[in-house]
């Protein structure tokens, strides 16, 4: 009994280090989608890397408190034109919480509507 109480920890403490690793790889690829929509995308600054890896954790951070208070997903398409208007919404709050990181109100629904596409095809949900 013990023994299998301890082979199930060991098993625990591994899903939690590839869970970490997951989470990481998420943010690098969510970062890597805000700079190419950075560079698409009209009324948006370049932003580089670190930028980008601290406006991903920003953004992640604003649409997991809007989830958890107002109960609404905050994806470009997870509540249709509500979610996509949260979405814009989230990436135009999130410049004043990101040094280097400049949108206009059209170019962060021109952003809402790049990710969504984006996150069609590899999706980037990090929380």
């Amino acid at each position: 009994m013990a023994e299998e109480m301890g082979r199930q920890n060991e098993m625990n403490r591994n899903e939690g280090g590839r869970g970490w690793l997951g989470i990481i790889i998420r943010f690098v690829v969510a970062a890597v989608v805000l700079m190419v929509t950075a560079l698409l995308t009209p009324g948006f600054s370049n932003i580089g890397f670190g930028t980008a890896l601290l406006a991903a954790i920003v953004i992640a951070a604003m649409d997991y408190v809007i989830q958890k208070l107002f109960k609404v997903d905050a994806s470009p398409f997870g509540r249709g034109i509500v979610g996509f208007l949260l979405s814009a919404l989230i990436i135009y709050l999130a410049q004043f919480l990101v040094p280097g990181m400049e949108v206009n109100v059209f170019g962060a629904i021109v952003a809402a509507l790049i990710i969504g596409i984006i996150d069609a095809i590899i999706p980037t949900h990090v929380m």
